[in-house]
Formats: structure tokens, sequence, C-alpha cells
């Protein structure tokens, strides 16, 4: 059984709380919980029975745990890793791993030095349509690839971040990009291949915060294909979309749903027995905004921990994303064209 203890409780622990702490994980559980604000970890753990803290070095030497679940604010996630890894405890980050690439470096070092794995939360690799995407991908179904596209409409009114004083600031967490749009980022530079440039814009348009609420992205990859990414948080009166569109010579999928989980478009030139009832298999309900994938991730990292084996998020891929969603914050700043690999001069993410 790997015992597994959340750093921080807030909206996102709800979902990783319910999984670990209902027993929904084979082999894992809820171990103990942890927040700064006393109440939000009393009310975790004694939901679950599990033993709460406000102290996470306190909850590192006197609980017995296996693994850590770093959910706390997303500028917090480097210190929060850094100072956790010492205690010997591989380590789950919630996405983005953090803030800017000097920090995710660091926290990919801390790991390294002391021996543990590093996870990052990327759950909608593991949603049952971008799954079979992928494996279609792989086989080389869709040829030479022509352009890929991601598309979050999302809600997220003042009220969202009203919650809490972080929300929406530069130093601690960033706009929609950072925070809604970064696993369909993660997606599509999955699915479509390492990125040459991007070129950027953004705007706040519906909602007083330091970051942006919504954003427009070209881009190029290193395969001669185009990619767009357009992300709002300014959808009313309610989500409308999570999608992911990919273009090949050879056919067509698009994913669509509030969370990638609706398989929508499977039309490829070489059609087999298979397609035919593709979209009625491979389309599933998530039970949340979050999607269906933070079941079947956590199993895999169980899996990876108990057994071995290749990590499909580790720190490197989640700081490859990181790296794109830190060019598009330069381009934006800059109002040109940023090429890829780069270090950041004048974006505002993670610098307060």
């Amino acid at each position: 059984m790997i015992k597994l203890a959340l750093v921080g409780c807030g909206r996102i622990a709800k979902r990783h709380s319910e999984l670990l702490g209902n027993q929904q994980i084979e082999n894992a559980g809820l171990a103990a919980v942890c927040d700064i604000v006393e109440a939000k970890a009393r009310v975790i753990g004694e939901q679950f029975g599990v033993p709460w803290f406000t102290d996470m070095h306190k909850m590192a030497r006197e609980a017995d745990i296996d693994a850590f679940v770093v959910l706390t604010e997303s500028g917090n996630h480097a210190s929060n890793v850094i100072e956790l890894a010492p205690y010997g405890k591989h380590i789950i980050v919630e996405k983005p791993m953090a803030l800017t690439l000097t920090d995710a470096d660091h926290m990919i070092a801390a790991c390294d030095e002391a021996g543990v794995k590093l996870f990052v939360v990327k759950q909608n690799r593991f949603n049952v349509p971008v799954v079979k995407l992928r494996e279609a991908l792989k086989v080389g179904r869709f040829g030479k690839l022509v352009m890929g596209t991601v598309r979050v409409r999302w809600c997220r009114p003042q009220a969202y971040y009203d919650q809490d004083a972080w929300r929406g600031t530069w130093a601690l967490d960033g706009g929609v990009l950072t925070n809604q749009a970064s696993h369909h980022v993660d997606l599509l530079e999955w699915m479509m291949g390492d990125v040459v440039s991007v070129s950027a814009m953004s705007a706040t348009r519906l909602v007083d915060i330091e970051a942006e609420d919504t954003a427009a992205v070209i881009l190029t990859f290193a395969n001669g294909a185009l990619g767009i990414i357009e992300a709002t948080g300014g959808t009313r009166p309610k989500d409308l979309e999570g999608s992911i569109s990919i273009l090949g010579e050879g056919g067509t999928v698009v994913i669509g749903g509030f969370a990638v989980n609706k398989l929508e478009t499977w039309n490829f030139l070489d059609a087999g027995p298979e397609d035919a009832d593709v979209i009625e298999k491979y389309s599933v309900n998530p039970p949340s905004v979050y999607g269906f994938g933070h079941q079947a991730y956590y199993e895999h990292v169980v899996d990876v921990i108990r057994n071995g084996g290749p990590q499909l998020v580790d720190g490197i891929q989640g700081r490859r994303s990181l790296e794109l969603i830190s060019a598009i914050y330069e381009s934006i700043e800059t109002g040109r064209r940023v090429d890829l690999r780069f270090n950041p001069k004048v974006a505002k993410l993670g610098r307060g």
C-alpha cells in the first residue's frame, strides 16, 4: 500500500482526497493532510479519518507516508518540493510544476539529489479518447501533420478569483494559460511534437486580476505543422468546451466535451473495421471539470513506485510544457515571435 500525504487542502484537494480517501486507487490510500489554514486541513483530515497538520515538516517527520502530493499555490510548488525532497519520499506535484524555468530546474535537481521520483500531474493524458488519439499518432495514421488546435472556453467569474487572494496573480498563479489551459497546452505539444516558435496576444476582459483571462496563440512545430491555442475563462454563463483537434494528410480527429472527454470526429483515409464504433467506445463522461484521468494517473504513479518503469510525466516533461507557456508569455510582453528554446527576459509569470 502506497501511503500518500496531501500538502495543501484547497479547491483541487477535494478531487485528490476523494480518490485516495475513498480507496478508489488500488494499492494506495490517504495517510495525512496538511494546510497552513487549520480549518482546511481539519475538514479533510476528519472527513477521511487521517492525521491533519498545519506544518508540512511536522507531517513529514511524524506521519507514516511514502509520497507527498503538493497541491499548494502554483507559485509555491517549487519551494515546497525543494524543502520536502530531503525527506526521501517521492513527490507528486499539481500542474503547473512551477512558474519559472529556474524553479523547475531546481525542483528536478533537488529530487535527483535526494533520489526520489518527481511526478507532475497531467491527468488529461489518461483520458480515454486522448489515449486513443495518441495511439493513432504513434502508428502513423495521420501521416504528415498539418495543424493542431486546442480550445479552452471555460467560465471563471470574479467569484472564482475572489476565493483566494493569490488567484490570478503573477507571483503565485498566472492567468488562463498557466492555470485552466496548461493541460491542453501539454496535450498539444505531446501530440504535435517540439515547438519552434510562438506568437501570442492576451487580454483581461471580464475579471479584475493581474494576469490574462483570454489569450490567442499561433505556434510553428519542428515538423512544419502549425498550431493554435485559444483559451479564455470568459465564457458565460458556464463552461463550454475543452478540446483538441489534430489534422493530418491521413485523417482528422477532434476530441471535445468540456474536459477533452468526448470523441467527436474520427475520420481516416485508411478506415478499418474498428473505426466504425470507435466514437461510441472511446468517449467517457468525466466525474468533474478536472476530467477523467486523475484515477488512471494515480494508478500509473503507484505502478511506477511499486514496480519501476518509465514515468509518463516526470520533471523533464513537466518543464517542457512550462517552457512553452513561458515563451507564450514572453511573446505577449514583447509583441514579437519568440523562438524556442529560450530564456525568458520580460515574461511576468512567477515574478510578481
